[in-house]
């Protein structure tokens, strides 16, 4: 058994303050709405005091410092909002919309997106099953509605009927590298919708590696957006695809084989 990491603690109105301050910059919540700042506040509160406390014997994050929680994983995961609304051609999420997480892990980028939109119909999906059972705790314990949390590899999840071409979005963090990241994603996306994903400052590599699998998908990237994380110096590059036909049957490749041998 893994020996667990101090949790590192603030005064919950600090954190308060961060997460209030930090969607203010990102341009997601005015201050005078009180009541709905409130509400996200205790939400979380909840979800950070779960996921601390679940990765004392289950590992799920490094990161055990309540700040850095707020900001590193929360703030960080709503910066796909941030990015939709500043590209050029602005990306919308209508009411109702759905989304997938492909490789969520603890539920970054999308369970905090849930939490800002509750409207939102939600899949998570992980292939280790101790991240589900944690996520579906987290999900009950916030009472999130249209939330299904789906033990499942990305390869076998897409050609399940219920989840192939399914989404009006698939979102990932930190996942793998773009070419293999298309293909795990693209799939479940309906034709027309879009896959947005958070990579690091170096991800012009990654693009051009990804090229044939784009072409293959019947994809394009139509941006990618430079955010900056509140309360640090940490920048994201959002990168904004649409799918634009129908994905051949032969994708995704069987299991393991997307990661081993990219469409480069």
């Amino acid at each position: 058994m893994k020996e667990a990491k101090e949790i590192i603690r603030y005064d919950q109105e600090v954190l308060d303050e961060i997460l209030i301050s930090g969607l203010e910059k990102l341009g997601l919540l005015a201050r005078e709405n009180d009541k709905i700042a409130r509400e996200l506040c205790m939400d979380f509160a909840l979800y950070k005091d779960r996921l601390l406390e679940y990765n004392s014997h289950t590992n799920l994050t490094a990161i055990t410092d309540e700040k850095e929680v707020y900001i590193k994983h929360f703030l960080d995961s709503l910066s796909a909002f941030r990015a939709m609304e500043m590209a050029k051609k602005k990306v919308e999420l209508p009411e109702g919309a759905s989304i997938i997480d492909v490789g969520t892990g603890a539920g970054f980028p999308s369970l905090p997106m849930k939490i800002m939109r509750r409207d939102l119909h939600l899949t998570l999906l992980d292939s280790l099953n101790k991240r589900i059972k944690f996520l579906q705790e987290v999900c009950e314990s916030l009472e999130l509605e249209d939330t299904l949390c789906l033990h499942q590899r990305a390869e076998e999840g897409a050609r399940m009927e219920d989840h192939r071409e399914a989404y009006d979005m698939a979102v990932s963090r930190a996942v793998a590298q773009l070419p293999a990241l298309l293909e795990y994603c693209i799939p479940y996306v309906k034709v027309g919708g879009y896959f947005v994903c958070l990579k690091g400052p170096a991800v012009e590599d990654e693009i051009k590696l990804s090229e044939r699998a784009l072409k293959v998908l019947k994809s394009e990237i139509i941006e990618v957006v430079d955010v900056e994380i509140p309360h640090s110096e940490l920048s994201h590059k959002v990168v904004i695809i649409r799918k634009n036909g129908k994905t051949d049957k032969a994708y995704p490749r069987k299991a393991g084989k997307p990661n081993k041998e990219p469409l480069i």
